[in-house]
Parts: C-alpha cells; structure tokens; sequence
C-alpha cells in the first residue's frame, strides 16, 4: 500500500485502498485482527465507515498496519511530548524575576547550588528541580519520552471512509481542475499525486499557480513539447522560473523576500540583530542563473507565445524591472538572433523601444480627465481588470452606471472573482472602520486606511453600493446554476456544520493540514470546560538551539492579559514553560491550557493564539500547533507533564512554507465557547509584537465571507431543489464528511 497516496486520502478524511486490493476482499465475518485494528484506530480518536470495515476486515495484516502506522505518524505519536515542567496545569510556575535572576547569579559564577547537566548553577530554594524536565533558565530538556502519550479520552471519533481509485482518481482531477488557487494542504497533494499519477488526459488546468506544478512534472519527465503547448503568456513563463528558482507558486517581487529575509534574522537585542546578513545572503540567492538547457527551452517558449507582440510587452510591463534581469540571465538576446527565432527578435524589441501601450495608463488618464464612458468603454474590454477595479471606480464616478456597465461582461467572469466581490463589498464601503486589514503575498495581515472618496459618499448611498454588487453576482450565480443538468423538484441535504465553513476563496493558507482538512475561518464548537493548545517542533532535526514559542492574549473589555514564556499563569490560564533547546530527531513540546468557565467568570471575550520564532529565522519547519478538546477530563502525567491525547485533537496543522516570525492559528470566542482556525503571520519574536486590531479586522473579514452552506442553498433555490433533514434520503447530500474535499467544494464554483 503507497503511504504517499495513502496520506493524501487521508486528508480527506478516507483511507485509499487499490481497487485491486478492495476486488480481493471476500471475507464477510469480523475477524479478531479486524477487531484489535477498530479498537486501536478508536484510541487515537478514528472510526471507520462499513464499506471501510469491510475492506479491513478481508486485506491483509501488513496493510493494516501500513494504515495504523501512518495515522500514528501524522498524529505524532511517536514523538517527544514532554514538557519543560510536570504538573505544569495544576502548580504555579516559576516567576521571570526568578530567572532573571538566576541568569545573574551564573553570569558572576557564583558555584553554590546544584549544577544541572547544561552546565548552569541553580541556587538551593529557587526552583523546585524536582517539578521540571530541564533547565528552568535555558529551557534545555533533560528527559524526553518518544512514544508516551494518552490514548482514548476524546468524545468524538473522526469517520474514515473508503476511498479506491476511481475516488482518488476523481480528486487528482479536480484538484488540476479547481477554479480557485490550491492552498498549502491541496498543493502537497497534488505534487504527490503527479509523482505517483499519470496525468489525467484532456483535463484542462485552470489556475496559473496549479499549471506551474504540472509544467514541472512535464519537464521533469522530458516533455519540453507538451510543456510548451502550456505557455499561453510571458507571465507563465516568469511564473514558471521564478517557482523554481524561490518555491513561490506566486511571483513574489525580489525586494519583498529581501525584507521578509531581514525580519527573519531580526532581534530586539541589538547585540544579536542579523537581519543585514540574512538580507545580504536572500540577495545573493536570489541571483539569477540559468544553465543552457534551460536558457535554450525559455528562448522556444518565449518565441511560440500565442500572442500580440504588444499585448505580450504590456502583460510584461508590470514586471519590467524583474523581465530585464531575466532577459540577460537567460541570453534571450542571444537566442533572438538566431534563425527562426523571429518572434522573440520582435518582443524585445518592442520591450527594449517600450513601444506598447500600457492600460493601466490609459485607465488612469480617463479616470483624471473624469471621463466615464471613456474609462468604463475601456474596462469592459478587459472585464478581470474592470473587477479588480471595481469599488474604486464606484467611488469615482456614478455608481450605479458603473454596476451597469459592470453587469454587462459579469457573465464572463469566473465564479469565485464574483463571489469575492460580493463578499468583501460590505467590508470595503464600510466608513466606520477606518482602516481594512489586507494579506500580502506573503501572508502578513497588515491594515491599509480606507479609500478617502467612501467619506463622500451619504450612508444610504454606500448601503446602496453594497447591496448592488450582491445582487449582481446573485444574479450571476442563479443564472449559472439554473443552466446546469439537475432534476426537477429533487432533493438536497446541506449539514449544518457547513454555514459556518466559508467557501475556500482567497485568504489560502499556507500550513498543511494533514487530518480534518477545513476552508480558513471555520469554527468549532468546543465540547468540554478545557481547551488544551499545543505546540510540537523539531521533528527529524538534531539536536540544537531552535526557541519556538507558543503563547495567547487573553481580550476583555478594557485590557488585555498575556500568556506566554515570560508570563507562565494568569487567571484561567496555564503554560508548561520555555524550551529553547530541541532534543535529538523528536523533538519537544509546548502546551497552554484554558479554563473556559474561569475566563467567562472573569468577563474575558476573546483568546488569540500564536505561535513565534525567538531563534534567528522563521518558523521552524514541520512545527505543528493545534488544539485538543473533550468532554472528559483530559490526563496530564504527573511523571512527565506530557498532556498529548490524539483522539482529543480537534485541529492541528503543520507549518511547512517560509512564514515571518509569528503565525496566529486560532482565536476563541470565550462567551459562544468556540474556535475559529484561521492563519495569519506577523512580524516579531514575541506575541507583543501583535497588533490585535489587525486580527479583530481580519476576524471580521472572515466572517464576512460566504459559507459553504449558504452557497448551497442558492444553488438549491436556482434549481427548485427542496431542503431534507436526512442525507440518505436526498438526491444530493452534503455533509461535514464531503466538505473536507477542499477540491470538491470549489466544483460548486462554476464558471
């Protein structure tokens, strides 16, 4: 059994089995091995569907075993989960007066007290040695237990259901197929399933960052025609170097990773500050350097452009500073003078001349002449650009003959560009917010103020704007669902859970989730009165300095309180203290738990939880942060103080891309007791660095968005389909199970 594959089902909340396996089984009588494997899937928090029992009950013994092992690898069972301290939950923890001043005490050499295996010197009286696992002042653990953690204290199992490979086959597909960008978990997959896949034949890809993942696979496997036949644009051919040269399926511009390289190697100890020399380094990097072969397959690409040479100058315009470092890197001038290559001779001579319109330009010229039939004339020739523009342009002339002549080409756009608009409309006209928050390329959430011309605007004006960009893309979409084959009068089942899942459109996440794969912004009610946050890092890496921190600011009416390293209790709040120093190949932990019914006694309304890089660098690759809840008791080692339960982990996700020093993965509403997952970076080593507005902000913008349940019942209203309270009665059913299927929920983004 293919473990790769194996974990992409898994994501999905199935576990693949071959067809040829699955046509094997004949087995109809539950076997004892069957048994022992439902009852220890049940201990990491699993059940199975009986299609899956089935299949368990008749494959052999070394698969099922393949199937438990990489469970318990993607839920870390094996690893170190041992915190710094022992009944970290139940005791009060050390304060950071008394580190300080052990740090004084070694910094003078003083020699009486104990010395610890790290070399340091504790004074008798200071710290009770016996409470911790390590160093109190370097945070280096003494003890670690791979392999020990609690079992079967989670209240609800996660279904499995079987997938073969029509189901895996199906979901290769609409992966290549998704008419939205694919986030971190969808990317992983589909680079396992090119790997592992043949590649579906007459799919076509419809995302640019997804056709630079194919692109790879062909050239990979020596198809440069099939490759080239791809390219419909100089933009792809950027796109496609610049993924290869930095891992960035985006074009992010060399001055943003310069930056992002120096915030990394930053320190607010000026004597430890290396944020020039990580700078410098990112520079050199980024150095262009291609070998010929390369240089020779660009040049054929570049001359086979299916395009205007003029059109393909203005499309390069934005980019022009990076096109002329590309232009020599590459020798194009080179290539262009040789026969046959007299398209591309072209293009950079019209690059080079700038002999091209640019219409951005002419948009702009329009706009400040106040010319209205000019500009919007304009835009409807290029209805992507007339969408990006569109509030802006609502602000500066009528409105309502913008939304007219808007409406004329919204049929041409595509679903999820249209469902954007509407969702954000309100968020944007809003005058009361003062500023907006926004996500760079890079993920950072930073706030922008507010188009000055929304001030002009009367309040019944800006509702009336709001409500005309719903109604049109409503429009849009009952057309297009209506014109799609569905039974008259049928029946539709939509779970409840999935009106508070937002549809998967921007804001993607940049972490993987290898379990209980879920759209950024869904919430989760939380079953007990603890809710246990942890933090796992260093998986696979030696041992070495490598200070992750893990921390939560606790909101209330009037102030704020903070959990985190320096600041080991407050009221309803525990932290299992510091570890700076990872042990050997498994890692370490951090865990803070919550008391929900102390936080609501004390007025508290929301927790955000982040997790920081105090360590030079970004995040550590591999960490995984999540949350644990039950409606039992959850155990914690008196021993040990290792406080992990797999089958109580509500959600985790692994942080696996360049990320800045901090990641915000969750927020909780104390008074409704839920969590939202979301994911947003943010610069500094310490949760102080947190702007909490910007996470107020971009709550507010999550909330805005449209949910998964609410896009079906406007596709149920387009089709006459009637609402039923039992999936298995209904003609389509949508349940929490399909909803993990990222992939296939974007299908409902019909174009």
């Amino acid at each position: 059994m293919n473990t790769d594959l194996l974990k992409v089902s898994l994501r999905c909340g199935a576990v693949y089995v071959p067809s040829a396996i699955v046509n094997e089984v004949s087995s109809s009588h539950i076997t004892r091995g069957t048994v022992s494997l439902l009852m220890e899937l049940r201990k990491i928090g699993y059940s199975v569907s009986e299609p899956l029992l089935h299949v368990f009950n008749g494959i052999n013994t070394e698969d099922a075993r393949t199937v438990l092992d990489t469970l318990n690898e993607i839920m870390g069972c094996d690893l170190n989960w041992a915190p710094l301290m022992k009944e970290w939950n139940t005791k009060v923890a050390h304060s950071w007066m008394n580190v300080k001043f052990a740090g004084v005490i070694n910094l003078l050499g003083f020699k009486n007290g104990t010395r610890l295996q790290c070399g340091h010197i504790m004074p008798e009286g200071l710290f009770d040695l016996e409470h911790y696992n390590g160093c109190p002042l370097c945070g280096t653990p003494f003890a670690t237990t791979p392999g020990e953690i609690h079992k079967d204290q989670g209240s609800k199992l996660k279904p499995l259901n079987l997938w073969t490979d029509e189901e895996l086959t199906q979901h290769y597909i609409d992966l290549l197929t998704s008419p939205v960008a694919l986030d971190a978990t969808q990317v992983e997959s589909l680079k396992t399933l090119l790997r592992e896949m043949p590649l579906p034949a007459g799919v076509g890809v419809k995302m640019k960052e997804t056709l630079m993942l194919v692109l790879d696979t062909l050239i990979d496997a020596g198809k440069d025609d099939e490759a080239q036949q791809l390219i419909k644009s100089p933009v792809d051919v950027m796109r496609y170097l610049w993924y290869k040269h930095t891992g960035y399926l985006q074009i992010v511009p060399p001055r943003v990773l310069i930056a992002h390289a120096a915030a990394a190697g930053d320190d607010h100890r000026p004597a430890l500050d290396r944020s020039g020399d990580y700078a410098l380094a990112k520079r050199e990097e980024l150095k262009l350097k291609f070998d010929r072969a390369t240089c020779h397959r660009v040049a054929k690409w570049m001359n086979a452009l299916p395009m205007d040479v003029r059109k393909a100058c203005e499309e390069m315009h934005p980019r022009r500073e990076m096109w002329v470092r590309f232009i020599r890197a590459l020798r194009l001038p080179e290539y262009a003078k040789r026969k046959g290559f007299d398209y591309l001779r072209n293009l950079l001579d019209v690059f080079y001349r700038q002999d091209y319109a640019v219409l951005q330009g002419w948009i702009e010229e329009y706009k400040l002449r106040y010319d209205m039939d000019g500009t919007l004339s304009t835009l409807k020739q290029y209805p992507g650009r007339f969408a990006r523009c569109l509030f802006s342009t609502m602000l500066w002339f009528d409105y309502k003959q913008v939304l007219k002549a808007f409406r004329e080409v919204a049929p041409q756009l595509p679903s999820n560009l249209l469902i954007t608009l509407g969702m954000y409309a309100e968020f944007y006209f809003d005058p009361n917010r003062g500023r907006r928050s926004v996500r760079t390329v890079l993920g950072e959430g930073v706030n922008i103020p507010v188009n000055p011309r929304i001030f002009w605007e009367s309040a019944n004006g800006l509702r009336d704007m709001i409500q005309g960009v719903k109604n049109l893309y409503y429009d849009v979409l009952l057309d297009r669902y209506a014109a799609l084959p569905h039974k008259e009068g049928g029946t539709i089942y939509i779970a409840p859970e999935l009106f508070r899942m937002p549809i998967n459109i921007g804001d993607r996440a940049r972490s993987v989730q290898d379990v209980n794969a879920v759209s950024q912004g869904t919430v989760f009610d939380l079953e007990g009165n603890k809710l246990r946050v942890f933090m796992q890092w260093g998986k696979g890496l030696p041992a070495q300095h490598l200070d992750m921190d893990l921390s939560c600011v606790v909101a209330y009416n009037n102030h704020v309180e903070e959990c985190a390293y320096y600041n080991l209790n407050i009221p309803g709040v525990n932290h299992s203290g510091d570890i700076q120093y990872i042990p050997d190949q498994v890692g370490t932990a951090e865990y803070v738990e919550l008391d929900l019914n102390a936080l609501k006694m004390r007025g508290a309304k929301y927790v955000t939880f982040t997790c920081n890089a105090y360590s030079h660098g970004d995040i550590a690759p591999n960490l995984v942060v999540g949350w644990m809840n039950s409606e039992y008791p959850m155990m914690v080692s008196d021993e040990t103080g290792v406080a992990y339960d797999p089958s109580c982990v509500q959600h985790q996700v692994r942080v696996t891309q360049d990320t800045a020093k901090g990641l915000v993965f969750g927020v909780l509403n104390v008074l409704e007791r839920t969590m939202t997952w979301l994911e947003t970076s943010f610069k500094g080593q310490t949760i102080q660095s947190l702007n909490v507005s910007t996470i107020n902000d971009l709550i507010a913008k999550l909330e805005s968005k449209l949910t998964i349940g609410k896009l079906l019942e406007l596709k149920a209203h387009a089709q006459g389909a009637i609402r039923v309270s039992n999936p298995k009665t209904a003609d389509e059913a949508y349940t929490r199970q399909w909803a993990q299927d990222q992939a296939a929920v974007a299908k409902l983004l019909v174009i």
